[in-house]
């Protein structure tokens, strides 16, 4: 079995718990907007608002999904594989957005606070976090494959969260007659989602940016090509991800003259920085010793890495 063949495998999967988990998140959003408005609360309102950025986030992931299958072209030579980060900076952008309303809805309601249907609250975000928990099981190996579907399961995640906050608040209600915990409970909602709907901004950010990707040291990369039997030195070192899981490196590597077996060398260095980084695109230049950049000879050697992941 081809790598690309997997990694088409591990992708389809990965479509499939979306669609699963995107008919449950939108099916009981429209429940708990219509419970929200019954009741009254507005930490139900909060959890109906993540529950809706979860479902846009998720029918986003699945597009994503489907445009990156769409093969390269002469003017999109790596294809469309990044739309799946650009769907998980949207995404992130979007629950951030939500967070900062829900903040100031709080805001808004600690000083004209609303009566609260306590029991009917409890019900539906009960029913909400048995969702959640389905989802977030449908999510959580894949979340580790790809930022995209990472995305998802921070979104269902955060909801995850408010559900428990939403059903504390109603037992506090209930008994207590405190509506103002209610406000309180979506407020600590929108502060919990914020820091990690950040982090997976940045992370996004990173990889349009073309940043070296996480868990990569660009030091290590330079230290284990100089181990190669045959180099001499490295210079225009460069590592990206071009999506989740893809990552490519483009590399000048300097060989001693008495090194002639250039294709050995070259097949070394691919081989050591897929298996060590996980990069599976290599473009490697080889230069012999006093090789000027004005002086492009016949020593000069050219190699694509031929370890595709698409």
């Amino acid at each position: 079995m081809s790598a690309g063949h997997s990694h088409g495998q591990v992708r389809a999967g990965h479509e499939k718990k979306l669609l699963m988990a995107l008919g449950l998140t939108t099916g009981f959003m429209i429940a708990e907007v219509i419970g929200a408005w019954i009741t009254g609360s507005l930490a139900l309102l909060s959890d109906a608002a993540h529950m809706f950025t979860d479902s846009a986030a998720l029918a986003i992931s699945l597009m994503a999904f489907q445009i990156a299958k769409r093969p390269a072209d002469r003017n999109r030579t790596f294809g469309y594989a990044r739309f799946e980060i650009l769907a998980s900076a949207f995404n992130a952008i979007l629950l951030f957005l939500v967070a900062l309303y829900i903040l100031y809805e709080a805001y808004q309601r600690l000083f004209n606070p609303s009566a609260i249907q306590s029991t009917g609250m409890l019900i539906v975000a009960v029913l909400g976090l048995v969702v959640n928990l389905i989802s977030m099981r449908l999510l959580g190996a894949a979340s580790g494959e790809s930022l995209n579907v990472k995305g998802a399961y921070l979104e269902v995640w955060s909801d995850m969260l408010g559900s428990i906050g939403v059903i504390v608040a109603a037992i506090v209600i209930r008994y207590t007659g405190w509506a103002w915990v209610d406000s309180l409970v979506a407020a600590a909602i929108g502060l919990w989602v914020l820091p990690r709907t950040w982090t997976l901004l940045r992370e996004s950010m990173n990889v349009l940016l073309e940043g070296v990707p996480n868990g990569i040291d660009l030091d290590k990369v330079e230290q284990a090509i100089l181990s190669v039997t045959g180099v001499q030195a490295v210079h225009d070192l460069h590592v990206w991800s071009v999506t989740s899981g893809k990552n490519v490196m483009s590399v000048h590597v300097v060989i001693s003259q008495s090194s002639m077996d250039g294709q050995s060398i070259l097949a070394s260095i691919t081989a050591l920085v897929t298996e060590q980084f996980e990069i599976g695109h290599c473009t490697i230049q080889l230069e012999h010793d006093g090789f000027h950049d004005d002086d492009h000879s016949a020593d000069d050697h050219h190699e694509d890495g031929h370890l595709h992941h698409s």
